[in-house]
């Protein structure tokens, strides 16, 4: 038996074409007598809707884009499961595209998902990219930036108060008596890394005996972590932070293996924080101490912003999330 179509739902139910139609895309014109005559003929003739015909006819797509600049880190794939779920929920299918932090891939794939016609795009960037969305825009996609509030009143965003999360993580490492803090990121042209900075340099002003020390780390990952852990252990123990701030969580795991298999007591020698809180640095033998973000909750915000942009219903452009801080045996022992 061929495709079961909608002729053939009409002929079964003993309704025209026309009012099977309005029941798939208008259900308040149909009655409630013909309703349950075309769902009984629905059910009898195992009949899919084929969204695909109709939405092109439409010009848009039930499909949005999220990309992220790498999906191997845990916080860019928790994000990604709180925007399938909202997705799923508002009848939306998910196109996630990993851009591995590379311009190049960045700009394929936002040429890529706008041939595609996707309803919108969500676009975690590792750089400057509000000209490249407003150009899509002016072209009927819109997007919403993930993790960096937009300069523009136009772009709508979701972002998280890096300050006041950097501020957060130095000032828990000061008030526990530490001096010698260093703070482990890069590069600084990153706005979230520049941000976290920002605030661990106001928290180390407030205390006059403590120091801030700046690591970079451009490779933001575990061997980042490593490479920076093994450079730590390579200076005389008198020459080493006390304190470590970790610009992701990633870092700081891979800071803390090394530094345990070097023999430096974590806390007691030197506290470590990170930030994130992925669910890995809570496993760790050292439970890690890290600054909170809302992953879920960032993703279903996230997808609800983005469909109101495309409703043209979008209230307030720009989210901020306030992070938390989350204290652990990394920084307080016992």
């Amino acid at each position: 038996m061929g495709r079961v179509t909608i002729r053939d739902v009409a002929l079964r139910a003993g309704v025209a074409v026309g009012t099977v139609s309005h029941y798939l895309n208008h259900p308040d014109k149909v009655s409630d007598e013909k309703a349950q005559r075309i769902r009984t003929a629905i059910d009898a003739l195992g009949f899919v809707r084929n969204d695909a015909g109709r939405l092109l006819r439409l010009g848009r797509s039930s499909a949005v884009a999220y990309i992220a600049p790498d999906v191997s880190n845990p916080y860019f794939a928790a994000i990604a499961e709180g925007v399938e779920q909202r997705a799923s929920q508002r009848g939306l299918a998910v196109f996630i595209a990993n851009s591995r932090r590379s311009r190049e891939r960045e700009d394929a794939y936002l040429q890529l998902f706008e041939q595609q016609q996707v309803s919108g795009m969500l676009v975690a960037s590792n750089g400057p990219i509000e000209d490249r969305l407003a150009r899509i825009r002016s072209r009927g996609t819109p997007s919403v930036l993930v993790g960096q509030a937009a300069q523009s009143p136009e772009q709508p965003s979701l972002s998280i108060d890096d300050v006041t999360g950097g501020r957060l993580a130095a000032s828990h490492l000061v008030e526990l008596g530490r001096r010698r803090v260093a703070f482990v990121g890069g590069p600084l042209g990153v706005r979230q890394v520049a941000d976290r900075l920002a605030g661990a340099s106001d928290a180390v002003r407030g205390e006059p005996a403590a120091t801030l020390e700046i690591i970079d780390a451009r490779d933001r990952t575990i061997r980042g972590g490593s490479e920076v852990g093994r450079a730590l252990l390579a200076r005389p123990e008198s020459a080493r932070p006390d304190a470590i701030f970790a610009v992701n969580d990633l870092l700081a795991l891979g800071i803390l293996h090394i530094l345990v298999a070097g023999g430096v007591r974590v806390p007691e020698d030197i506290a470590l924080i990170g930030y994130d809180d992925i669910e890995f640095g809570e496993a760790s033998l050292i439970p890690l101490s890290s600054v909170r973000l809302p992953h879920e909750a960032f993703g279903f915000a996230a997808v609800d912003l983005l469909l109101e942009e495309i409703a043209g219903t979008v209230g307030e452009r720009h989210l901020v999330f306030e992070p938390g801080l989350v204290i652990r045996a990394s920084t307080v022992s016992g």
